[in-house]
């Protein structure tokens, strides 16, 4: 079982990491730098080893996470044109 201090150091980095990935989208949106964007390209990175550690520590699966892809995929379809309405 994770210790209440290092489940709250891991929430707390986690949320940080998040902050410093919107930033970055933000900087490449205004920048028009999106592609080939070193520094979005870290801060994707640091989430992603946020995430891997949060299944590290039994928070969450990659099973649950696979099923919620597919879930905001299905919205995404619908409500964006990032995906692809699979129905159509």
């Amino acid at each position: 079982m994770m210790q209440k201090d290092a489940l709250l150091q891991l929430m707390v980095i986690t949320m940080e990491e998040c902050g410093e990935l919107i930033q970055a989208c933000s900087k490449a949106i205004r920048k028009d730098n999106h592609r080939d964007n070193q520094l979005l390209k870290e801060e994707i990175g640091d989430v992603y080893a946020m995430i891997q550690l949060m299944v590290k520590f039994d928070i969450v699966s990659y099973d649950e996470l696979d099923e919620r892809v597919m879930v905001k995929n299905c919205k995404l379809s619908k409500w964006s044109e990032l995906i692809e309405d699979e129905q159509e």
